[in-house]
């Protein structure tokens, strides 16, 4: 089982400790580029893929990593949706 393959199943189980740093290497290896909306954006950060224009919103906790239990459920769902997961 890759790194992907692993990452991509423990999202799958909806883990309490699922981190944003787990999310962000997730989306990148499934093609996303994280975009930091700017300067008032707060903690909200746009992951975009280019080929097919697909977008995801998430939440960047602060001021810990771990990422809350309703933006973990929206990141599988939305996986899950696009057939990546």
């Amino acid at each position: 089982m890759s790194k992907l393959e692993k990452a991509k199943a423990r999202l799958s189980s909806r883990p309490k400790d699922y981190t944003y740093s787990e999310a962000k290497y997730l989306l990148t290896q499934l093609g996303f580029e994280e975009y930091n909306k700017g300067k008032t954006s707060g903690s909200r950060v746009k992951y975009y893929r280019k080929i097919d224009g697909k977008v995801m919103l998430l939440h960047k906790p602060h001021p810990f990593d771990q990422m809350s239990m309703g933006a973990i459920k929206d990141l599988a769902n939305y996986l899950e949706g696009i057939g990546e997961l």
